[in-house]
């Protein structure tokens, strides 16, 4: 089978496309024809050897798949040849990655996909709205009523953020530059606020004179002296970007307000907190309420320039989907 994958950890050269063995699965296993792939910010950390994980050599790269089942183990129940599925959680602790014209997958781990997605929409945006899922309410305990500020709203988990958080009934104030203020708008925020304003912490006291209740940067930035001024009595930070980042923490204003810190990565996700997002994602999925901005196809061949694009910051807002030759 055709496959994307590294010797070697490396830059985005590293990355080869070529064949390899096509994968065998074991009884609790779903082998997948895999029909879209999506490149995340993860997968170059991966590659780089940045993000140390369990990995083994050929390493298929790659978190995120769409495809249809072609073989189901003896003890995998709940899939049939054929059905639509995808998975957000290959590529690491010794899972083989997606980009590969087929994939093994651990049948805790797939999920069905209704026939009405189609593949390459479901696979952009996978892996940043289940991160949004779990960042909002697993770690943010986000409910109906509260106020949460999502910075960096319009990118691809910050938008899914908004869509995720309105949906359940919570307020969402948003932070992004003013070009992308209508579309933040549009995606269900009450308001957005130009995250370059020095006057940024004043405007959101004015539109939430408590505070907020939840607080999420999904830039990376992690400017903590703001987050925790700006939190409401109880009110949570929730960490999930910024792998180099060092910020102070304020810990007197933080403990006086009985406010928490909490950091998470999607890659520890527990397969029962995964499920769980699974439902809501396929709920929205299927109204059609979960869409990425802009989706961008390219050849599995192309994975190479796809990371290194995406570590040049040239992927505002877009997504690049792979797709194997034999779909394309």
């Amino acid at each position: 089978m055709q496959a994307a994958y590294i010797e070697e950890f490396g830059p985005p050269g590293a990355i080869r496309h070529g064949a390899l063995p096509a994968p065998l699965p074991g009884p609790a296993d779903v082998l997948v024809d895999t029909l879209a792939v999506s490149v995340n910010p993860v997968d170059t950390f991966v590659r780089a050897g940045t993000w140390r994980t369990r990995l083994s050599f050929p390493f298929v790269i790659g978190r995120d798949l769409v495809g249809t089942v072609a073989a189901v183990g003896s003890g995998a129940a709940g899939f049939s040849v054929g059905d639509l599925v995808w998975c957000n959680s290959l590529g690491h602790d010794g899972r083989q990655g997606a980009a590969a014209e087929q994939a093994v997958v651990p049948v805790e781990r797939l999920y069905h996909l209704a026939d009405t997605v189609r593949p390459v929409d479901a696979v952009a945006v996978l892996h940043p709205a289940a991160t949004g899922y779990l960042a909002l309410f697993t770690h943010g305990r986000l409910r109906a009523g509260e106020t949460v500020l999502v910075a960096g709203a319009a990118g691809n988990v910050g938008s899914a953020m908004v869509v995720l958080a309105v949906e359940a009934g919570a307020r969402v104030l948003a932070t992004a530059r003013p070009e992308d203020a209508e579309y933040c708008l549009g995606l269900g925020a009450t308001a957005v606020v130009d995250y370059r304003d020095p006057g940024l912490p004043e405007r959101v006291r004015d539109l939430s004179p408590h505070g907020v209740d939840l607080f999420v940067d999904t830039s990376g930035h992690n400017d903590l002296p703001v987050a925790v001024d700006l939190l409401a009595f109880r009110g949570r930070v929730v960490l999930l970007a910024g792998l180099r980042s060092r910020p102070v923490l304020p810990v007197g204003p933080l403990y006086l307000k009985d406010g928490s810190v909490t950091g998470f990565v999607i890659s520890r996700a527990t397969t029962c907190e995964l499920a769980d997002a699974a439902r809501t994602l396929n709920r929205l999925l299927a109204t059609g309420r979960l869409r990425a901005r802009t989706v961008e196809e390219q050849p599995l061949s192309g994975a190479a320039e796809a990371h290194a694009r995406l570590e040049r910051g040239e992927l505002h807002g877009r997504r690049v989907v792979l797709l194997p030759d034999r779909v394309r």
